[in-house]
C-alpha cells in the first residue's frame, strides 16, 4: 500500500499483511498492540482517495474506508484468521485496533 500525501505528493511505502476477500482488502492498524495508531492510519483517514495497492505485479488505484461494527466484526475474523497475532496485539492494547477495507476505484 502507498499513500499520497495532498500536498506533497510524496510517496509513503508500507507492507502490511495480505488480508483479501472477493477482492476487497483489510488494511489493519495494529502497531504490534502499541498505545496509538500507526502513522498511515492519520494518513488514510485525511485521504482515502489516494490510496495504491500492489498485490501481485501491477498496482492499482482505489478508495479506502474506516468500518465498524458488525462489518468490522467479519474483517477483524478474516484479518486474525490470515494472521492470528493481530487477536494477541488486541489484548495488549486499550485501543480497538483499526480496520479499513480499500477496493479499487470505480
Amino acid at each position: 500500500m502507498s499513500t499520497r500525501g495532498a500536498k506533497s505528493e510524496k510517496v509513503r511505502k508500507l507492507g502490511l499483511m495480505r488480508v483479501e476477500h472477493d477482492g476487497v482488502y483489510a488494511m489493519v492498524g495494529s502497531q504490534g498492540g502499541a498505545p496509538s495508531d500507526p502513522a498511515w492510519v492519520g494518513n488514510l483517514r485525511a485521504h482515502p482517495d489516494q490510496v495504491t495497492l500492489q498485490d501481485g505485479s501491477e498496482p492499482w488505484d482505489g478508495v479506502a474506508r474506516e468500518i465498524t461494527g458488525e462489518e468490522r466484526a467479519v474483517w477483524w475474523e478474516r484479518s486474525v484468521a490470515a494472521y492470528p497475532s493481530y487477536a494477541d496485539y488486541q489484548e495488549k492494547t486499550d485501543r480497538e485496533i483499526p480496520v479499513f477495507l480499500f477496493e479499487r476505484r470505480d
